[in-house]
């Protein structure tokens, strides 16, 4: 098992780790036939500006079915895939992210896993700026929807300093293989190894769960823009 680090752009605590991409833990395996058989080669490392349109492109297909996304995009799926897609793509180059990426050994993004360090999640007067282009990517009405549910979870916001994570993402056709689990287990023991508290909002059930694995408690849920999101903060653990 490889140890719990991060590369150096994507390390919370500022500390010095490894420069080289980092083996991800052993996924878990199946018995499926169509399990992907580079799984055990895969490597977590940071997101580069180069991968943003890939990223994007994930995205859209790793959160097509999001609830907030449904309401914010439309019903129709390919559009919405399409404008989460052109949302992220506009947006990301702006946002004051650390994203981790989980890579096959060919180097493509598989999964993705966003955090900003203490006092950046809420962007500035400037920075906010910055951000419309993504906000109103895909036209006035969405862009507006957007602001709502935006503006909903800024209010949220934990007064206490925090890594905010999210988005988290891992691509449609490899979700369930156990690839977003090695990416929370990195984060989390890094969250520990730091001594920081970790906070997220998500807008899925089923989500909720998956986090409380890793520690994470509900602090909160509120109806934006008719679905129920809850808001989750995670204390450090003690490092054994």
């Amino acid at each position: 098992m490889s140890t719990l680090t991060l590369p150096p752009s994507a390390d919370p605590s500022g500390g010095t780790t490894a420069s080289a991409p980092t083996p991800a833990l052993r996924p878990r395996t199946t018995r499926d036939p169509k399990t992907p058989t580079w799984l055990p080669e895969m490597t977590i490392d940071a997101v580069t500006p180069a991968d943003h349109p890939h990223v994007a492109a994930l995205l859209g297909r790793g959160m097509l079915d999001n609830p907030t996304h449904i309401a914010v995009f439309g019903p129709d799926p390919e559009i919405r895939r399409q404008r989460v897609e052109r949302m992220f793509g506009a947006a990301l180059p702006g946002l004051d992210l650390t994203m981790l990426a989980a890579r096959r050994p060919d180097g493509a993004v598989v999964a993705v896993c966003g955090m900003a360090a203490p006092g950046a999640c809420q962007p500035s007067g400037a920075r906010k700026l910055r951000l419309l282009p993504g906000v109103f990517a895909n036209g006035l009405k969405p862009g507006l929807r957007t602001l709502r549910w935006l503006g909903a979870w800024a209010k949220r916001d934990l007064p206490d300093p925090h890594w905010h994570v999210g988005p988290l993402a891992v691509d449609a056709e490899h979700q369930g293989l156990g690839i977003g689990t090695l990416l929370m287990t990195r984060l989390c023991a890094q969250m520990d190894a730091a001594g920081e508290i970790a906070y997220l909002e998500t807008d899925k059930a089923i989500n909720v769960r998956f986090y409380e694995r890793f520690g994470f408690e509900t602090v909160g849920e509120q109806l934006v823009l008719g679905t129920t999101n809850w808001f989750m903060r995670r204390a450090p653990r003690p490092v054994v």
